[in-house]
């Protein structure tokens, strides 16, 4: 139930990448009725048509969300999850804006720092719920979706007053698998996250590396240091976290799955803008607010930016 006693049943997910369709097809198969919105009107039709093909550790499933486009919501929405990028992010915010009523909650998992903040212009701080997602997701023609592993979801409200709404997420969460825990500081776990990217991704947008092909001495000194200057901002911000354990994640990262390729490689490789502005450029400007030099970050941060630059 959400603040009001009311059962959340009513979901809408924007962006129907590889998260939204894990999300929209676990949440579908536990009980949610589900809207999945996109702008993608090709990639909607063969949902409607086919569903979706969840490949999990339990099998073949297929789910059958329902397939729109933003003005195509009638509601009501009980819950507003973004899944969108965060370079989409304020366009999908203002798409979604007739769903807005006194119970809706909106949920942001999505990689960087900034979406919740547009999430709170748009529809008010004490609806925002805000955490991470860490969770394997692939997305293949047609229509399958892929996710083995273990899940696992951090979220909390972006006010106290949000703590019954987190509650009631957490628990439609639960019922889809997601493994969610109430997180008593979610901006501590959104900065852990947030550094773990910022070292990573720009580094294999730049040299178009894969994770494995990092594993080796130069790369992981110029990640450990932007960890150690991502971790100094999240200190000076108020918030606890310990560089050694992210460090030790990104070891992990490029010793364990050698051949993935981070989002924002595959962005370049694709011809896509990155999330620079929402990962490296964040830090970056949160440190300058501060104070803090972080010359490593900043540097990943404008190499990337020369490269999409040159691309045009």
């Amino acid at each position: 139930m959400d603040g009001q006693g009311r059962h959340v049943r009513e979901v809408c997910i924007v962006g129907a990448g590889a998260m939204g369709c894990l999300f929209a097809a676990r949440m579908s198969l536990a009980g949610s009725n589900v809207t999945l919105v996109d702008v993608d009107s090709r990639r909607l039709e063969t949902i409607a048509s086919m569903g979706l093909e969840l490949h999990d550790d339990d099998g073949i499933r297929l789910a059958r969300p329902l397939a729109c486009i933003a003005k195509d919501v009638a509601g009501p929405v009980d819950i507003l999850v973004l899944f969108t990028k965060g370079t989409h992010s304020a366009a999908a915010i203002r798409s979604m804006a007739h769903v807005a009523h006194r119970n809706l909650s909106v949920l942001t998992l999505q990689n960087g720092i900034g979406n919740a903040e547009l999430l709170a212009s748009a529809f008010g701080a004490d609806r925002v719920l805000m955490g991470t997602a860490h969770v394997p997701a692939d997305l293949s023609p047609p229509n399958r979706v892929s996710s083995h592993g273990h899940l696992e979801v951090h979220l909390g409200p972006m006010t106290p007053v949000g703590f019954e709404r987190a509650r009631a997420t957490t628990a439609l969460l639960f019922a889809a698998g997601f493994n969610p825990v109430m997180a008593a500081n979610v901006g501590a776990v959104i900065w852990e996250k947030l550094a773990f990217n910022a070292a990573l991704n720009a580094l294999a947008m730049v040299t178009g590396s894969t994770n494995g092909a990092m594993n080796n001495a130069p790369a992981l000194r110029i990640a450990h240091a932007i960890v150690d200057e991502a971790t100094a901002v999240a200190h000076a911000r108020g918030l606890e976290l310990s560089a050694q354990d992210i460090k030790l994640a990104v070891n992990r990262a490029v010793a364990d799955h050698a051949a993935h390729k981070a989002s924002m490689l595959q962005d370049r490789e694709a011809g896509r803008t990155t999330e620079i502005e929402f990962i490296n450029g964040a830090i970056v400007r949160s440190a300058e607010n501060l104070g803090i030099p972080t010359p490593v970050t900043a540097t990943m941060a404008d190499l990337v930016r020369v490269i999409e630059a040159a691309r045009g």
